[in-house]
């Protein structure tokens, strides 16, 4: 095995506790914002505009919204996702000091991409791959693709073999190993020890 690859939203990062006050700046209820956040984010996480993915969700909760309010959401949004789960970050930090070659494949947008590109977790990564800059997203066959060259651009001759692929999500465990990288599923660090990668 030549690389490790974390997913990031909810195993390195904590579930976003934004959204109440996401819904309050967009002037609606939680329950009804909730259900939309999540039922228009995948576009979000393939490319689509900060914009359009909050007047989508406006739209289909019968609310206007202006670009200000749009912006504010974004900020919320990524500050919301950027909270760490510190055995997370602990064990990226001593998979690195142990010479493992670290990766981050992402389902998240744009934005959300060029700030966590700036955090301090982030240097532990080799190569960072976010779906938003692609236009594809996990569990698309694509990604994975995308994933590997990458990585054997900065070490020749990997393949997706030599990839160890870690996600919360089964459905990316699947996607995974479709495309043929080993993938396990993401239960915590505490039940996934250091031995175990």
């Amino acid at each position: 095995m030549k690389w490790i690859v974390f997913d990031y939203g909810e195993v390195i990062s904590t579930r976003t506790q934004a959204i109440p006050a996401l819904a309050e700046t967009m002037g609606v209820e939680t329950s009804v914002f909730e259900s939309h956040y999540w039922a228009h984010r995948d576009p979000y996480d393939r490319g689509i505009s900060d914009f359009k993915y909050w007047k989508s969700i406006a739209d289909a909760a019968g609310v206007s919204l202006d670009q200000s309010t749009s912006d504010r959401l974004t900020s919320m949004d990524i500050e919301g996702w950027l909270n760490t789960d510190p055995g997370t970050v602990e064990m990226l930090g001593a998979l690195e000091e142990a010479g493992a070659a670290l990766a981050l494949l992402s389902n998240a947008p744009s934005s959300f991409a060029r700030v966590a590109e700036r955090q301090d977790w982030a240097k532990h990564f080799r190569v960072t791959v976010f779906s938003g800059d692609l236009g594809y997203a996990k569990p698309d066959p694509e990604i994975f693709a995308t994933l590997v060259a990458k990585l054997g651009a900065t070490e020749p001759s990997t393949s997706a073999a030599d990839c160890l692929f870690l996600d919360d999500r089964q459905v990316n465990v699947d996607g995974a190993l479709a495309a043929g990288l080993r993938s396990q599923r993401w239960l915590g660090a505490e039940q996934t020890p250091l031995g175990e990668l």
